[in-house]
């Protein structure tokens, strides 16, 4: 019997090591180091180190004062208005509305409040930083500002980055129905950003995103996986695979673990064993939970279809 495989990493410092870097730079003051750190990166990069960077138990203080010694600069104000964000997030949780209290929606609004009081600054003062307008697309979201709000903040910010994969993912949720979007609606972003970007890159997981939110819609894995299955759904998947991480251009850069990550979900679903076996190869014993996490415990629904995945469709 082969040993049991670890239970998947998805710590983004473990997966990108700049995070981590980043992390030791935060908890020791040392603002140089992060800045040069942070500067070195593209804009995915620099949104995702935003993003994870200030994910420490004692972060805002730290943040605050931060951007109170530097009001003007980007970083400062964008790392404070992400850690705010993602710490309304985490007391709202990600159960459905009828099942939030009203406390909790209210600590919930006043963290994005405080959130967009910092990030309209950020990007008044730097129209081109694409962390900042990333997290204002979510803070809209969240605020319940509306579709045409989330959208003109998304053109903003392609304006400078027309490709820009987190924020387009930001947005694709925004356009699904359960965020008071339409199906067709978030169809229609997910081909238009899939369709403009170049040969190789990560963009078409937008269109397996939106397959996904529409399949586990549907409310029960056996009905997820049919739907999946439909010969025009499983030929779109299989185009955007071709598009991204079955090109021969395709890289893993900032972002690819989601991106692996949520094909092999969903060629689980399609019961194609072997790509998914594949997919969960590439990733090694890192994951994310984005997708995974719809259906319970992340962790255990991760490694669960990875042994299925190893199980029947051989392991690379």
């Amino acid at each position: 019997m082969p040993a049991p495989l670890p239970p998947p990493v998805f710590d983004a410092a473990v997966a990108y090591p700049q995070v981590a870097t980043g992390r030791g730079a935060l908890a020791a003051g040392d603002w140089a180091a992060l800045r040069a750190l942070v500067d070195a990166q593209d804009a995915h990069g620099r949104t995702v180190l935003v993003g994870q960077v200030g994910e420490l138990p004692d972060a805002e203080g730290q943040l605050r004062k931060m951007l109170a010694d530097q009001p003007e600069d980007p970083l400062a104000g964008a790392m404070l208005g992400a850690y705010l964000i993602r710490a309304g997030w985490r007391i709202r949780s990600a159960e459905q509305a009828q099942y939030v209290s009203r406390q909790q929606f209210a600590q919930f609004f006043d963290h994005l409040r405080r959130a967009e009081q910092v990030l309209i600054d950020v990007t008044a003062r730097h129209p081109e930083d694409a962390a900042a307008w990333t997290q204002r697309v979510t803070s809209a979201r969240g605020l319940q500002l509306g579709q045409a709000e989330a959208r003109r903040r998304y053109d903003r910010l392609a304006a400078h980055h027309p490709h820009h994969l987190p924020a387009q993912s930001s947005l694709l949720q925004q356009f699904c129905p359960k965020w008071s979007g339409t199906w067709e609606r978030a169809y229609a972003f997910a081909r238009e950003c899939t369709a403009a970007a170049p040969p190789g890159a990560p963009n078409a997981v937008l269109v397996v995103e939106a397959h996904l939110e529409r399949a586990i819609d549907h409310g029960n894995l056996s009905a997820a996986g049919e739907f999946l299955r439909g010969p025009q759904v499983r030929a779109e998947i299989h185009e955007a695979a071709h598009r991204s991480i079955w090109h021969p251009e395709h890289r893993n850069d900032w972002g690819w673990v989601w991106v692996r990550s949520t094909f092999a979900f969903a060629f689980c679903l399609m019961r194609e064993w072997t790509p998914a076996a594949q997919q969960f190869a590439a990733l090694g014993d890192l994951g994310d939970e984005s997708m995974f996490g719809y259906l319970g415990d992340a962790v255990a629904q991760f490694q669960r279809f990875r042994e299925k995945a190893y199980a029947k469709g051989g392991r690379p």
